[in-house]
């Protein structure tokens, strides 16, 4: 079963601002293509079998110059998608915290459904089982990059390491950063790429 690279998106001006959610047109920024541009260079190396991405355009940014270095070409997977945030899509994150939701998001994520969109669970489940089926695509040890966000890619790691979802946002995923996660028979584990020592856990 394949090794995944879970690569958060690039840099954009909504990042820390407003939840962008699965509104078209938001492009990484300089800086974001910068990161993209590096993260290409730092995993030319590496014997990269597929570059997956959602469809949304940051992240199709970032996925293009990991792809173009590999001479692979960028395959969209809508289950890779960012979490639907319904009627909060698009407002300021200044705003939504001045609701009385945003306490429950920050502390009883098992139990919410954003307004008009997709509960955790749904999300959650929607990328494990995405990951699930890509992996069966796979030989044990090919290392697949799949293009997603910070709160998909979060999910996804606590689903694998059995993770209580009330606990999923301790995780940490930055823009551009790198998340490694090894799905095997009947366990997981996630950390670092190494390209001269392969795979290695942090935790199993």
């Amino acid at each position: 079963m394949a090794i995944f690279l879970l690569v958060r998106h690039g840099q954009n001006d909504m990042v820390g601002k407003k939840l962008a959610g699965r509104l078209q047109g938001v492009h990484l920024n300089e800086q974001g293509q910068a990161q993209a541009r590096r993260l290409a260079a730092e995993l030319a190396e590496l014997p990269i079998k597929a570059v997956i991405a959602s469809p949304l355009d940051r992240a199709q940014e970032t996925a293009e110059p990991i792809a173009r270095v590999h001479a692979l070409t960028v395959v969209t997977n809508e289950g890779l998608v960012e979490i639907d945030y319904g009627q909060w899509q698009g407002k300021s994150i200044k705003q939504l915290r001045r609701t009385k939701l945003w306490k429950a998001v920050q502390e009883a994520p098992d139990g919410f459904r954003f307004p008009e969109g997709e509960s955790f669970h749904e999300a959650q489940a929607r990328v494990a089982q995405t990951l699930e089926a890509l992996s069966q695509a796979y030989a044990a040890r090919d290392l697949v990059v799949c293009v997603s966000h910070c709160d998909v890619i979060r999910l996804a790691v606590a689903y694998f390491l059995n993770m209580p979802l009330n606990a999923f946002q301790r995780l940490r995923v930055d823009t551009a950063s790198v998340t490694a996660l090894h799905l095997t028979e009947g366990r997981a584990a996630f950390g670092p790429i190494n390209a001269a020592t392969g795979f290695t856990a942090y935790r199993q």
